[in-house]
């Protein structure tokens, strides 16, 4: 079982995984013309947490995520929210393939857990329709104490560098701003960015 099956049970009871997603819906909407007919993919989407924010601004969401346990708190929320143009599939991108198109991709503190970023960047940039839109939150380079020495992750993206590898992928009118300040039991403190890039 990963480390993310075993938390999905208990994730919605952070306080800050709550106030962290209402923070980047707020932005994402400000940031990109979002309307009612696009179709929404949240990749790494956990428990859905920010597409339940967004639930109303899409005519359909499709929450991919590669731990089966956080799928399942999702179909469970779908249930109770009695949402049926939500849809829970349990994939990951990195090692499988997905044929669906999308008006707009978005995920949160996702990036830095994938192993090749580029690659998955240019997966999303092939699952966008043309004119869609990508939108990535994640952090900014920190010095591994966000998740501690034994885990094996990206040690946050310089926006900057994110940028020109979005555009070489072929994404235009890239932009960021930083959206979220993440603090740690320690005190100590992460900023966080959304960056969003048109197809």
């Amino acid at each position: 079982m990963s480390s993310f099956d075993s938390r999905a049970r208990e994730w919605d009871k952070d306080k800050m995984h709550m106030e962290r997603s209402v923070a980047i819906a707020a932005e994402l909407e400000k940031m990109i013309p979002i309307n009612h007919s696009m179709k929404a993919l949240e990749y790494g989407a956990g428990t859905g947490i920010l597409s339940f924010l967004l639930k109303d601004r899409f005519s359909e969401i499709t929450l991919m995520d590669s731990s089966q346990e956080m799928i399942k708190v999702c179909v469970e929320k779908i249930e109770y929210h009695q949402t049926n143009h939500i849809v829970p599939l349990w994939l990951d991108l990195e090692q499988g393939k997905y044929d669906g198109k999308f008006d707009i991709i978005y995920n949160q503190m996702v990036l830095h857990h994938v192993n090749d970023f580029e690659a998955i960047i240019n997966t999303f940039y092939s699952l966008l329709n043309r004119g869609g839109y990508l939108a990535i939150a994640d952090l900014y380079p920190e010095d591994g104490s966000f998740h501690g020495i034994d885990v094996k992750v990206h040690l946050g993206f310089d926006p900057e560098t994110l940028a020109v590898i979005l555009k070489h992928t072929g994404f235009k009118n890239v932009e960021y701003k930083t959206c979220f300040e993440m603090e740690r039991e320690s005190g100590k403190r992460f900023p966080i960015f959304l960056i969003i890039a048109q197809k």
